[in-house]
């Protein structure tokens, strides 16, 4: 393993220690997966639309992680600069860039392990069907990746103030824009005073037609392109962010 590899893992590590020695962690897993199961069973009518398939667990995803994800990562940066460590991390021998995939990481490891945990869900699918076990596999891969794209907005916001609840409101309200761009009736109130360009450029911002290519099984590069330029760019906001405090 590269030094730098051994660096991001050793913040990692550290991260998701830290992660599993406070109750949060269970209470956050505890909470996805009652959330999960409610709008699965309940609003979804999972028993009611005779399919076997997914759809009716994962349609519910960008709205739960609008929440459930910024919850997970606003601590990430906020409390290194409440507590004062973040000088002293940025000083490690490690660079702000490992620093930062090292943390983007293991919040993104934890959020994966809670989404594994919803595994019951799958099998309940293939006990009363005959699924396309395809299909499920990409629907979980296009959560992972919404998931990602949602938390590296919320390490973004991390790094911009010492406060968790700013950076929990500051990260819900950029998700919730990134879910309301391509909505029909958003569109629809654009079109009416904004040129036709402007409406594609912020439709083209949406994850929702993004994620629902994976709902369907369909694993095509624009939409990999998309999750992963999201990621990269926050994860690049964030150094610039990082660096102006460290100049500061």
């Amino acid at each position: 393993m590269s030094e730098s590899l051994r660096n991001i893992w050793t913040i990692a590590k550290r991260e998701l220690v830290g992660y599993f020695n406070s109750p949060v962690a269970y209470v956050f897993i505890v909470i996805f997966l009652l959330l999960n199961g409610f709008f699965t069973f309940m609003l979804g009518n999972y028993f009611l639309r005779g399919e076997a398939n997914l759809n009716a667990f994962l349609m519910w995803h960008p709205w739960l992680y609008l929440f459930l994800v910024p919850a997970a990562g606003m601590r990430l940066w906020a409390e290194e600069r409440r507590v004062g460590t973040l000088e002293l991390l940025l000083t490690m021998p490690i660079s702000a860039w490992q620093a930062i995939l090292g943390k983007f990481v293991a919040c993104w490891i934890f959020i994966a392990l809670a989404l594994f945990l919803t595994f019951p869900v799958v099998l309940t699918t293939m006990y009363l069907g005959s699924p396309d076990v395809g299909t499920m596999l990409t629907g979980y891969l296009g959560s992972v990746l919404l998931a990602g794209a949602y938390l590296a907005v919320t390490v973004m916001t991390s790094a911009m103030t010492r406060n968790q609840v700013i950076s929990f409101i500051l990260s819900v309200v950029i998700c919730f824009f990134l879910i309301l761009a391509g909505w029909e009736p958003v569109t629809d109130l654009l079109v009416r005073w904004a040129p036709e360009w402007l409406v594609n450029i912020v439709s083209s911002f949406s994850v929702m037609p993004h994620f629902s290519d994976f709902q369907r099984g369909v694993v095509d590069f624009r939409d990999l392109l998309f999750f992963g330029s999201v990621i990269a760019f926050c994860l690049f906001g964030t150094s610039v962010v990082l660096r102006s405090l460290r100049a500061a």
